[in-house]
């Protein structure tokens, strides 16, 4: 009796194994590249004891190996190598289309990075919107990565929810909802014209995905880096947890008012479709519908939102506003997250040294290093406060940074525009506002997290 309890028992720990090893399968076939096919760019792939290599060739675009299979959820694990000169990287949820800038690759892409700004690990939405998840937030993910040596990478894709891990630290978590289904692609950059480069090789192997019912083998979430969510106007469980709230609800007025009476503008603004827009009249400030402002004051706080500029347009994202400040012409008085066509608005060109340039502290302080999406294109900024600490960030990248209340502060104050204007930018707390410049300018997924 205890031999037959025993043979079960051993009979039903295989069974388990075998259903769990048959949950995994191998995106390569052991002889060839038959089962994948080359994109875009010339450069090389090749198929050696088990890795893939990519080689680098001279004067090629960016060179992708696709899988000929489509994967929706799935887990996908692979160890990677690459030559510290190279980018490189792993598409997921791709695609190739001929009405979509001729057949270009686009889609999910999760970095290597071997470069000093360390973003293996992060997410990048090849071809069409940029950085989604840069690494500048996870000081412990940019350590993960190992220069010279066989990297381990984890990418889970479920729903709308994607994470990566390198080397078993979690890097990425996105919430999007752009694609849902794709190819896997292994990518080698190019290195346009430099002959030094010539050769350089990325490498993979060990690559096997899990699909179908992949729940149960989900990574729990622990709270270990922030999650990014792109699904307008929307919190995640994630969000609301952590105490994230919508500024804007995606339909109403409700929480925001005329920065210079109690009600919302009567004109000058319209809510279509779950985007919040400015209309145009003309590019005079505050002349139409005028400045809105949040019917709540705010302290300390993160502020996200997303935005979108037509050509040439002029608006703003102002905090520690005080309504009361200014009840005549012009807009209301505070720190100003500047939104502008730096390309084809005038203002771009006055002020001290681009200090008027989108992302930049509006007449104090410049915006550096900024990717900017396009004219057309959703932009995401954010605004971080911590007592005297302000933060501007665009699309991932941090532009400005400085301290409220200083004696340098009071410096840059004087010499612009607000000087005028006593103890401007000092306020404990204030009211968030956006602009009306007289330009068409959009707005959506405004949330805000108090600290």
């Amino acid at each position: 009796m205890k031999y037959s309890s025993f043979l079960l028992l051993f009979i039903f720990l295989i069974a388990s194994m075998t259903t769990s090893a048959q949950q995994w399968r191998s995106l390569t076939n052991g002889k060839d590249l038959s089962n994948w096919e080359r994109l875009n760019g010339e450069a090389k792939y090749t198929l050696a004891d088990g890795v893939i290599i990519g080689e680098a060739v001279l004067n090629t675009p960016n060179t992708f190996l696709a899988t000929k299979e489509k994967f929706s959820d799935f887990i996908l694990e692979l160890q990677f190598k690459v030559d510290p000169q190279l980018n490189s990287g792993v598409q997921i949820r791709s695609e190739s289309l001929a009405d979509y800038k001729n057949y270009r690759v686009h889609g999910y892409q999760v970095e290597f990075d071997p470069s000093e700004r360390a973003w293996t690990g992060g997410i990048y939405d090849e071809a069409r919107r940029g950085w989604l998840y840069t690494m500048d937030e996870n000081p412990k993910g940019k350590k993960a990565f190992k220069q010279n040596e066989w990297n381990k990478l984890r990418i889970e894709a479920k729903g709308n929810n994607i994470r990566t891990w390198v080397n078993g630290v979690p890097t990425a978590n996105i919430l999007d909802d752009l694609t849902s289904s794709g190819f896997i692609a292994l990518q080698v950059h190019d290195i346009k014209g430099d002959k030094s480069k010539e050769g350089i090789k990325a490498m993979w192997k060990d690559i096997r995905v899990m699909t179908g019912n992949i729940d149960k083998y989900l990574t729990p979430y622990k709270k270990e880096i922030p999650q990014y969510n792109y699904i307008a106007n929307t919190l995640s469980d994630i969000e609301k947890m952590i105490g994230w709230k919508l500024l804007w609800d995606g339909k109403t007025t409700e929480g925001w008012k005329s920065a210079k009476s109690d009600n919302f503008p009567a004109k000058g603004w319209e809510i279509e479709n779950g985007i919040l827009k400015v209309l145009k009249s003309g590019g005079a400030e505050s002349t139409n519908g005028g400045d809105i402002v949040t019917t709540k004051k705010y302290k300390d706080f993160e502020l996200k939102f997303e935005f979108r500029i037509t050509e040439g347009a002029n608006s703003g994202v102002k905090y520690f506003v005080d309504p009361e400040l200014n009840k005549g012409e012009g807009s209301a008085i505070g720190c100003e997250y500047q939104i502008l066509d730096d390309e084809k608005h005038p203002d771009a060109k006055l002020g001290v040294n681009g200090n008027r340039t989108l992302a930049s502290l509006y007449d104090l302080i410049p915006a550096v290093g900024k990717r900017f999406n396009g004219i057309g294109m959703w932009n995401n900024g954010k605004i971080v406060v911590k007592g005297n600490h302000v933060e501007h960030w665009l699309n991932g990248f941090k532009t400005v940074e400085y301290e409220r209340n200083t004696q340098m502060w009071r410096a840059l104050v004087a010499f612009s525009k607000y000087k005028n204007w006593p103890n401007f930018g000092e306020l404990i707390e204030g009211n968030i506002l956006l602009q009306d410049h007289g330009d068409e300018v959009w707005f959506r997924s405004i949330k805000i997290h108090e600290l």
